[in-house]
């Protein structure tokens, strides 16, 4: 089967190879979340999944327009317990661009709100704000460790956004939190 050629990103010991070309479609689980991308690569389709409960993942596909130029980051699957697929896979790490814009750059929004709760991670750990606008600020669990956020603070988020899987409100990935830069979550 013909594969087409994909370039390494990083130095040669990371497996992260970035792949460029068009969207063609997302890729829906039996139950029916999104859990992946197929895109056309010089007429040879390459597939990139994604954990159907990753909501940064999923919301980085979300909006995706057929025919879009796409970059994209990923790191090649093994061989499938199930069979030889159709064509290459990659587990999907992130949009590089976006029709040659940094997907960052173009989901780059503010939120301002106070602090109704805090989130969890799987782990327990508090990783961001939930905000009376009904956005969530994700700061990982360092991040908001140093910001030291209290219920009833006012904040003011800046970062990528997502819709949140509910419908109402948004994920934001906060860059910085009260003029405070965190680090990306990366």
């Amino acid at each position: 089967m013909p594969r087409p050629n994909h370039q390494r990103h990083h130095a040669p010991d990371d497996d992260v190879w970035s792949v460029e070309g068009r969207f063609q479609h997302l890729v829906y689980s039996p139950k029916g979340g999104i859990e992946g991308l197929l895109i056309d690569t010089d007429g040879i389709a390459t597939q990139f999944t994604v954990d159907p409960h990753d909501a940064a993942a999923v919301g980085a596909l979300l909006g995706l327009r057929h025919g879009q130029a796409l970059a994209v980051e990923g790191r090649k699957t093994g061989p499938s317990p199930k069979g030889e697929g159709a064509h290459v896979v990659y587990r999907f790490e992130r949009l590089a661009a976006i029709d040659g814009q940094e997907p960052e750059a173009r989901n780059d929004v503010q939120a301002h709100g106070k602090v109704v709760r805090f989130n969890f991670a799987k782990h327990g750990a508090p990783n961001g704000v939930v905000l009376d606008s009904g956005d969530f600020v994700h700061t990982r669990p360092d991040g908001l460790e140093r910001l030291r956020l209290q219920i009833g603070d006012a904040v003011r988020a800046e970062g990528p956004a997502h819709p949140l899987a509910t419908g109402s409100g948004r994920v934001i990935e906060a860059r910085s939190v009260n003029g405070q830069p965190l680090a990306p979550a990366h």
